[in-house]
């Protein structure tokens, strides 16, 4: 895909909305822009959602995306969108749930995605933050599994993710109560992997994905596989899965950029050859 074009995607879109280089250079932003529903997910967000995030892995001038809730919402993603589910039976739902969704797309991103939770994240929304590879929360979100309250249980991978990243035990507390906790103790259970007030959220955010932005799109697509193979993998077979990726590093270009930057002591510029 040539530069820009995910931006360009913007204006096509109705429910999301898409920037590049806004807040850093070579960061997409990615904001769902449904503010009269809280940005719950509904068939529509979920479809504009896929098609932005596969526009941003094939722009040339994104290395790294943030996913976040629009602005004046209160809410990164409140939840799926409820009302869909009142008339749909097993059938339906079955082909609603059809692979890969929304959350595979996000988790199988060649690119990094870090979460801007700028409010509460809820349900679909706790596992679309899930499936992000960084989750960054302001202090007064709020984030949980409440389907429990519905007569239902996570279906976006939250049974599967949520556990992987904070515990069985935690998992089983938060999935099987509903409980809503709140973005510190998300911290500290491990939901939520940096906190900032509200005011300082975008600099958090943006600091840090400027930070990958600047590194090698090869490495950083190689070092994000390898380091979801540890939950996904035995130990042995992902020891020898990230030694083979290490040695096909070898023969790209941004290996010989970096090391020749070390060596000369200056800021290496990759190309992602």
């Amino acid at each position: 895909m040539r530069e820009d074009d995910l931006a360009a995607l913007d204006t096509e879109l109705e429910l999301v909305s898409v920037s590049v280089g806004e807040h850093a250079e070579k960061v997409g932003t990615i904001a769902i822009e449904r503010p009269d529903a809280r940005n719950a997910l509904n068939g529509q967000v979920r479809t504009e959602l896929k098609e932005a995030v596969a526009a941003a892995e094939a722009d040339d001038a994104v290395r790294v995306l943030v996913l976040t809730g629009g602005e004046g919402s209160g809410a990164f993603v409140a939840g799926a969108d409820v009302t869909e589910f009142k008339d749909r039976g097993l059938v339906e739902q079955r082909e609603a749930s059809e692979r890969p969704r929304v959350y595979e797309s996000v988790d199988d991103a060649s690119i990094p995605v870090i979460a801007r939770i700028n409010g509460h994240a809820l349900g679909g929304g706790c596992e679309l933050a899930q499936a992000c590879d960084v989750r960054i929360a302001a202090t007064g979100s709020k984030l949980g599994q409440p389907e429990i309250n519905l007569g239902l249980i996570p279906g976006g991978g939250g049974t599967q993710r949520l556990a992987r990243l904070v515990g069985e035990g935690q998992a089983m507390r938060l999935i099987l109560s509903g409980e809503l906790i709140d973005a510190a103790e998300a911290k500290e259970i491990g939901l939520v992997d940096q906190l900032y007030d509200e005011e300082e959220l975008d600099d958090g955010v943006y600091e840090l994905a400027s930070s990958m932005a600047a590194k090698s799109p090869i490495a950083l697509e190689f070092a994000k596989n390898a380091v979801k193979a540890s939950s996904r993998m035995g130990l042995e077979e992902g020891i020898e899965y990230e030694s083979e990726l290490f040695v096909q590093l070898f023969a790209t270009e941004d290996k010989d950029e970096g090391i020749g930057a070390f060596l000369e002591n200056r800021e290496p510029e990759f190309t992602g050859e």
